[in-house]
């Protein structure tokens, strides 16, 4: 760990506080445009203070992170926790589907009257 008020590189910040498994993870996303300081699309070596606002983007949505305290080790779950403050807004809700047909596991192809049954079901009738 180092002092919490010395900058670190941004690559290694995210590392550290377990956003990504790997460093060169990290590196990688900074390299794509996926992680942006302030705005600003970031360079693996940009410097990170606290109070710096991160976004990320991970599987097509973007996590907000505010640097709490600069840490360039990885470290416990709890103390990374503690190092970012995360300000991602919650995932909008699932549209809930009435009925979704599943068929057991190795029970083969449907047959012509299951896939009419099935296509009935979802509301595309073939008629």
């Amino acid at each position: 760990m180092t002092d919490a008020a010395s900058p670190v590189r941004v690559d290694s910040w995210l590392w550290a506080v377990r956003v990504y498994k790997t460093r060169s993870a990290a590196t990688t996303a900074c390299r794509a445009g996926h992680v942006r300081v302030g705005g600003e699309r970031a360079k693996a070596a940009q410097l990170v203070r606290p109070g710096d606002e991160i976004r990320v983007r991970i599987a097509g949505f973007d996590r907000i992170l505010i640097v709490r305290q600069t840490i360039t080790k990885r470290v416990s779950a709890p103390l990374a926790a503690a190092a970012a403050d995360d300000q991602t807004p919650p995932p909008p809700p699932r549209e809930s589907v009435p009925f979704v047909p599943v068929r057991d596991r190795g029970a083969g192809r449907p047959t012509k009257r299951e896939r009419r049954e099935t296509d009935r079901l979802r509301g595309r009738t073939t008629e």
